[in-house]
């Protein structure tokens, strides 16, 4: 009896699923000494794209970015000029418009509008936003050559599409 009382315990406690008494290894590991979520590694990434001239990973790259921190100024200007490089001026005037009140009067931000504006042919306006640049910060390079860059830009003729078709 004694034997059979034993077999039949064995066998029940070999059936019975331990796991849904007690937690796994894996869901009591101490995590205090682990480092933060890296939630800035799309905006690195990003970054380092534009930089390479990569501006479709880029726009990719730091809209994901903008769904981890919405209102980051860094991942919204990058939005903006990756955008503007893409020709998706209706994005980056979406970024423009939020990153306004958060640092429109930055160099950064008056740097940026007028490029973008500059690739629009809209000159005057980003005659504007160059000229506010630089009286921000009169030592700045970026924005004494963006002013540079505007004056040889008004020494071209402007074409109309389909000009040089006939050559």
């Amino acid at each position: 009896m004694r034997k059979v009382l034993t077999l039949l315990l064995a066998v029940g406690v070999a059936g019975c699923d331990m796991s849904a008494f007690s937690d796994s290894q894996r869901s009591v590991r101490d995590t205090s000494n682990r480092s933060y979520y890296p939630d800035d590694d799309p905006l690195v990434e990003a970054k380092v794209q534009f930089t390479e001239g990569n501006y479709g990973r880029a726009y990719t790259l730091f809209d994901k970015a903008l769904d981890v921190v919405p209102n980051d100024p860094a991942a919204l200007l990058g939005f903006a000029a990756s955008s503007d490089m893409l020709r998706r001026f209706d994005k980056s005037d979406v970024a423009y418009r939020k990153l306004q009140p958060i640092i429109g009067n930055r160099i950064e931000y008056h740097n940026n509008r007028g490029y973008s504006l500059l690739l629009r042919g809209d000159l005057q306006a980003a005659r504007t936003h160059f000229i506010k640049a630089y009286e921000l910060e009169p030592s700045n390079e970026r924005a004494a050559n963006n002013l540079e860059m505007l004056r040889n830009s008004v020494n071209y003729p402007k074409r109309a599409n389909g000009d040089l078709t006939a050559l």
